[in-house]
């Protein structure tokens, strides 16, 4: 399987491409043959998202997979947009994107985060110091499939995959 990560030129550290160790990990999960390899040129303009797609089609990708950033999340509505025309399943790390018809996504609960946020507001406005308040991760995670996207595509959700899915939306 060939999987394309998206990522821009602003995240390279001499000349490489920085994917996290557990980014590689999650993805290599995909199975035994998967092959990750990381796009830097791609540009957030309109002929450069479209590029970057047509390229992934040409080197017959199978999937993308869109890392956490927030020039991503601005563009989501024409990244989703393009995995359509194209026809490129993609993985999208939050469920926004599959609001907007992407395919699925995988990631932190940001609703849970915001209600573990407001506990700390609320003991820092009683007196705790922020400085005394352990750090926290994500303990929530939300894995949300399309399955009208799915159709779209040509795809086909097996069964044990939708059963772990948090949300299926029809």
């Amino acid at each position: 399987m060939r999987v394309k990560t998206r990522s821009c030129p602003s995240w390279t550290s001499a000349g490489r491409r920085h994917i996290t160790p557990t980014e590689r990990a999650q993805a290599s999960g995909c199975g035994s043959e998967a092959r990750i390899g990381g796009d830097r040129e791609t540009q957030f303009d309109a002929k450069g998202l479209e590029s970057a797609f047509q390229t992934a089609k040409q080197k017959r990708v199978d999937a993308i997979m869109t890392i956490t950033a927030r020039r991503f999340f601005a563009e989501r509505k024409r990244i989703v947009e393009l995995a359509g025309k194209y026809r490129l399943p993609a993985i999208y790390f939050q469920k926004e994107f599959v609001d907007e018809g992407g395919l699925m996504s995988y990631g932190a609960d940001y609703d849970d985060l915001f209600r573990r946020a407001a506990v700390y507001v609320d003991k820092i406005l009683k007196g705790a110091k922020p400085a005394d308040l352990p750090v926290q991760q994500a303990t929530k995670f939300e894995f949300v499939i399309n399955l009208k996207a799915a159709k779209q595509i040509g795809l086909t959700i097996p069964p044990d995959v939708l059963a772990r899915a948090t949300k299926v939306i029809k």
